[in-house]
């Protein structure tokens, strides 16, 4: 069979066979992949081919470790676990020491920790430490540059306010929207300064987070951030995650492996008792920024949380609300309280960790 046979035939899986038989090695990978995902569509099973209802979990995770390049294997890993809930994957220890550390694996780690027994327990804390390890190496360059920060005019910044405009790069970036015929050049593309020295009196930063099942890659982006934070001599920092109840994690701020792996996922959400605690903390209104991380689906009071923020802001303190903390900047929440609370003083939106930062480091200039 050519190449672009075999490919449909891989990528279509189950009832393909028409179109040629495949090579033994092709074949392993047809089974592999249906394996996983032939059963789509019959109710989560396993999977339906004929080579594939052979396989055991641990059969399976060698052949694709075996027939597939890395990066692939990763894929396939991060279906199972996020598109088919193969929680085997992350309950045995000799499968969870196959899987290649990722965010996804890392996530699904935190939901499915208290089922563990404690050897399994001490191999995922090791997966959570590389992964964690690697999020930090990537992340902490660029966020304590930012903090520690004055105007740079040959980095562009991601965070676009009016003290960091650029005006000469812009008309230079925006030339092409020049119109001769109204001789009005449209500006498409603002540009802005970045920042690489600062110093600054200190800021009290709270992070508040909800634990909440939805809110995992939120979680692990906030303990990490946190901890980038921490040691900063502008910043007094606390982290503090809630559901139904508040845990002060501040004590364990230093090091995110231990944060994540005191995090409980799952159960309801009580905003309004979170952002009391978080007030409670206060010392200087002024000289406070409060950031809520959350989809703003409150199972507690919805008036005690808006009279919370209320008083925040009118104290002096900065409150912003975001519907997730993520590297891609994506969220759903509820936008409908999300609009009362803007109402209210605080800025609401979705941000990445490296937006956080240059939040932060605008209101401690």
């Amino acid at each position: 069979m050519d190449e672009r046979l075999t490919r449909w035939r891989l990528v279509l899986g189950l009832g393909s066979e028409r179109l040629g038989d495949l090579d033994p090695q092709q074949q392993a990978r047809s089974d592999a992949l249906g394996y996983l995902y032939d059963r789509e569509g019959q109710g989560g099973g396993a999977g339906a081919g004929d080579g594939a209802s052979r396989l055991t979990v641990p059969e399976w995770i060698n052949d694709i470790h075996t027939l597939f390049p890395k990066r692939t294997v990763r894929t396939i890993e991060e279906d199972a676990l996020e598109r088919y809930g193969m929680i085997e994957l992350v309950t045995d220890k000799e499968l969870l020491e196959r899987v290649e550390p990722s965010e996804t694996l890392l996530q699904a780690i935190l939901q499915t920790k208290h089922l563990m027994s404690s050897d399994v327990l001490q191999a995922a804390r090791q997966i959570v430490r590389k992964v964690v390890a690697a999020l930090v190496e990537k992340m902490r360059p660029r966020i304590r540059r930012t903090l520690t920060g004055r105007r740079d005019p040959n980095r562009r910044s991601f965070f676009k306010v009016a003290a960091n405009f650029d005006p000469k790069r812009t008309i230079r970036a925006n030339l092409k929207n020049y119109s001769a015929e109204t001789r009005q050049l449209v500006i498409s593309e603002p540009i802005f300064y970045s920042r690489t020295r600062r110093q600054s009196e200190k800021w009290q930063f709270m992070v508040v987070v909800d634990q909440s099942g939805s809110m995992a890659e939120s979680v692990i982006h906030s303990a990490v951030t946190a901890s980038i934070f921490h040691g900063l001599p502008t910043l007094k920092n606390h982290l503090i995650a809630f559901d139904t109840s508040v845990v002060d994690l501040t004590s364990d701020i230093a090091d995110p492996v231990e944060t994540l792996m005191k995090v409980q996922l799952g159960g309801g959400t009580d905003i309004a008792r979170a952002m009391r605690y978080a007030e409670s903390l206060i010392t200087e209104p002024r000289r406070a920024m409060v950031v809520l991380i959350t989809d703003l689906y409150e199972g507690g009071s919805v008036h005690d949380l808006a009279q919370c923020v209320t008083r925040m802001v009118q104290g002096g303190s900065k409150v912003l609300i975001l519907g997730a903390l993520t590297t891609n900047g994506a969220a759903s929440f509820d936008e409908e309280l999300g609009r009362r609370l803007a109402a209210r003083g605080a800025r609401v939106g979705v941000m990445t960790p490296y937006e956080l930062a240059d939040w932060v480091a605008e209101v401690i200039r």
